[in-house]
């Protein structure tokens, strides 16, 4: 793949837990692994795996497999997780402070450094991330240039995050809210909308129910 081709989706979406696993082999002792094992972990096809990893150069050997820290530190850089990225959290409610007290994100390199809220009953500047008011995240993020801002607030004001982050040039945001947001093409936006996610899981749920009582009908026939 050249260099200023866009990485397919299918493989981005993947990455995350190519680096989980080779992280967890590491830690397990295993210093190789074929692409048929891998695969076989992970529920996808040797191929695949094969498919996926040569996007960003040939990094197996023929009849040895790929060198388990020597990929993980290679997917580490393609994820951009090798560096530390700072982070601010728009909304101290549960989703908020849910993604500010993971412990993973930190472990990984990813830093909250305050977060802000419109309530001043959540603002506490002594805590730890600080919870500053929403009135001060434009002057905060002019000061202290962030790598993500994280939106965890009612969707009415996701985009006055969202256009405060734009205004400050932070290249990424991650957003929980339930809205449609407008962001300029060069910031990257992830959307995490967990009741979608949910009734997709509600969705599966159903369609097999359906499919088991259609295949117990034609039993019964």
């Amino acid at each position: 793949m050249s260099k200023n081709e866009r990485v397919p989706d299918a493989v981005a979406r993947r990455l995350p837990g190519y680096y989980r696993n080779l992280r967890e082999l590491e830690t397990e002792g295993v210093t190789r692994i074929s692409s048929g094992a891998l695969g076989e972990r992970m529920g996808l096809t040797a191929s695949q795996i094969r498919q996926d990893i040569n996007c960003f150069g040939g990094v197996g050997q023929h009849g040895y497999g790929y060198h388990v820290p020597r990929l993980k530190c290679l997917i580490g850089q393609i994820l951009g997780i090798d560096s530390p990225h700072r982070m601010v959290i728009a909304g101290a409610g549960n989703i908020g402070m849910a993604v500010a007290h993971y412990a993973s994100f930190r472990k990984e390199g990813f830093t909250v450094e305050a977060m802000f809220d419109a309530n001043p009953a959540a603002v506490d500047p002594a805590a730890s991330p600080p919870v500053l008011p929403v009135s001060a995240l434009a002057g905060f993020l002019a000061e202290h240039p962030q790598d993500i801002v994280v939106v965890a607030t009612p969707a009415r004001s996701a985009q006055d995050i969202v256009d405060a982050a734009a205004a400050a040039r932070v290249p990424a945001v991650w957003n929980f809210a339930p809205a449609n947001l407008t962001a300029p093409d060069w910031m990257e936006v992830a959307n995490v909308h967990l009741s979608d996610s949910l009734m997709g899981l509600s969705f599966r749920m159903h369609e097999r129910a359906v499919r088991a009582a259609e295949d117990g009908a034609w039993t019964r026939e």
